[in-house]
């Protein structure tokens, strides 16, 4: 099978078309044939060299695939209602960008109605995630405020999506008065440059001085302060990146007086049995909301990883081009030729 292998770290150019054998699904796995793999800032981050796969995790980068389900535990897979032929999106630990992936049967999802391979494959990272981070951790409820800060990445449109269907109101930050009325158009009630207004100030003012009982932060550094600062009584803050650094500093007695929680987490390294629990979350809560239309992927781009069977003309460096300059408004998915295989 063909993947994509970062030859060293570095930039996107370090990203290479190779070769691998197929891999075998292990008891609790199975095994797609993969159509459409998404990308992810963790994929940037361990081309890099900035974040290694957990130990026992492929060392080829992707966290989600979507594709037809080949091989497998058949015990288990019946006791998931998937069964081989099936048509499913997974997360994974590593392994994505490749035409062949395994994965935990309890991390695989059947591909909502309606939705196509690269729609279905810009769902499992960040709807795990947000899931995970907003609704468990956060303990969104109807009627809360939540403030999403990149409200245009692939984590915040999703973000701005789930919190609306489940009647809270959102409050969206983005780096450009373009990115800004995306956010609006998803269903965010507020929009906020960073560039050119203070977010505390305006979460203050939109919430007429209550604040926010909810952020989703990826910034983190010099943020926390700022976010403490504008939570409602009792407020949760959860980090899940450190784009603006990892060391923050933020005034303890507010803290206290306002009964506030800051807690944070990365998904990767938990075991299948947690990320399990997150999908039967998902398929009862949300992909009821995916198949109507309720809730939708956003996809800003899809790069075949080999167009016209040239190994020199590698999507995924494009893709990760794109995703460093901050530019996308969404998800970037890549796509997987099968034509040159029995």
């Amino acid at each position: 099978m063909k993947v994509i292998e970062i030859a060293a770290p570095g930039g996107p150019e370090v990203l290479r078309v190779a070769e691998r054998e197929i891999p075998r699904p292990g008891p609790g796995e199975v095994l797609i044939r993969v159509h459409a793999s998404g990308v992810n800032r963790p994929d940037v981050l361990q081309r890099k060299g900035a974040y290694p796969p957990p130990p026992g995790a492929s060392d080829i980068p992707g966290l989600e695939v979507a594709g037809v389900i080949v091989a497998g535990d058949e015990p288990a897979m019946r006791a998931a209602g998937l069964a081989v032929g099936q048509c499913v999106c997974a997360l994974l630990s590593g392994g994505g960008y490749a035409q062949y992936c395994v994965a935990p049967v309890g991390q695989c999802l059947p591909v909502p109605a309606g939705l196509s391979d690269e729609e279905a494959a810009a769902l499992p990272e960040t709807f795990f995630t947000v899931w995970s981070n907003v609704f468990d951790r956060g303990r969104l409820r109807s009627g809360e405020v939540l403030l999403v800060q990149g409200g245009a990445s692939g984590i915040g449109v999703t973000a701005i999506q789930l919190a609306r269907a489940f009647g809270a109101k959102v409050i969206a930050t983005a780096g450009s008065d373009e990115r800004c009325e995306a956010c609006r158009a998803l269903g965010a009630d507020a929009a906020i440059n960073y560039r050119t207004q203070d977010f505390a100030a305006e979460v203050l003012r939109f919430t007429e001085g209550r604040g926010a009982d909810v952020v989703l932060d990826m910034v983190a550094g010099a943020y926390v302060a700022r976010e403490v600062g504008c939570l409602a009584e009792d407020g949760r803050l959860v980090i899940i990146a450190t784009q603006g650094g990892a060391q923050s500093g933020f005034d303890a007695g507010v803290l206290m007086r306002r009964r506030l929680t800051i807690t944070g987490s990365t998904l990767r390294p938990r075991p299948v049995a947690f990320k399990a629990a997150i999908a039967a979350a998902l398929r009862e809560h949300v992909w009821p909301l995916l198949e109507r239309g309720a809730v939708r992927p956003v996809i800003h781009a899809v790069f075949p990883v080999i167009e016209g069977g040239d190994t020199d003309s590698n999507g995924a460096v494009h893709a990760h081009a794109l995703m460093e300059s901050g530019q996308h408004i969404g998800k970037i998915v890549l796509t997987w030729n099968h034509d040159e295989q029995q």
